[in-house]
């Protein structure tokens, strides 16, 4: 079924979806007039290529990222250094429950693809299976590591033909995604599947 992503504040650049693919990027009344029958979903804000996070291996395999049902426990922050190290040694099979954890939290950052050379099994299988694209890594990356990196990495224009993966973040412009971060994001779009919808 075709779909077209709009967002309110660029309407110029909106997409159609056919599968994992775009079938095409522009202004949403001529991809509307053109496809009367594709499904409309209209989101909030800019709709954006998304977000290359330059830290896969810290943020996935550096990171213990608590089961919602551990809060009591360890807080909802990821845990890092030494206290996560021990988890692990404790408790091998926590990493790749943890792992899906932390991908979540990147497709609710609008990020679309990861860098960072990635070690163990349960952080490749998860990558994969959820689409996030491979990237290469900044000479020199941002900030620290973070899943809303400082300054973001938008990746290349979207273009007709091109995956379908994208985000659109609740902001009128790139400038205020900058200023705000990628705590805006308000969907993910990978392989033309809503991997990430903020309730």
């Amino acid at each position: 079924m075709l779909t077209i992503h709009v967002a309110e504040a660029s309407p110029g650049s909106a997409v159609l979806v056919d599968g994992a693919r775009l079938a095409a990027v522009g202004p949403y009344e001529e991809l509307a007039a053109a496809h009367p029958r594709a499904r409309v979903r209209r989101w909030p804000g800019i709709l954006t290529p998304g977000l290359l996070n330059p830290y896969g291996p810290e943020l996935l395999e550096g990171a213990y990222h608590p089961d919602p049902r551990e809060a009591d426990e360890f807080g909802t922050e990821p845990i890092t250094g030494e206290r996560a190290r021990a988890l692990f040694r404790a408790d091998e099979s926590r990493r790749g429950a943890s792992v899906r954890r932390g991908i979540q939290r990147m497709l609710a950052h609008g990020t679309v693809a990861i860098a960072g050379e990635l070690r163990s099994r349960a952080a490749l299988d998860a990558v994969r299976r959820a689409g996030l694209a491979v990237g290469r890594r900044p000479q020199v990356p941002p900030g620290p590591a973070s899943f809303s990196p400082v300054p973001l990495i938008l990746l290349p224009g979207l273009t007709a033909g091109g995956p379908a993966r994208f985000a659109v973040f609740d902001v009128p412009d790139r400038a205020a995604l900058v200023r705000r971060g990628a705590s805006t994001c308000v969907a993910t779009v990978i392989a033309g599947r809503l991997v990430h919808r903020r309730r």
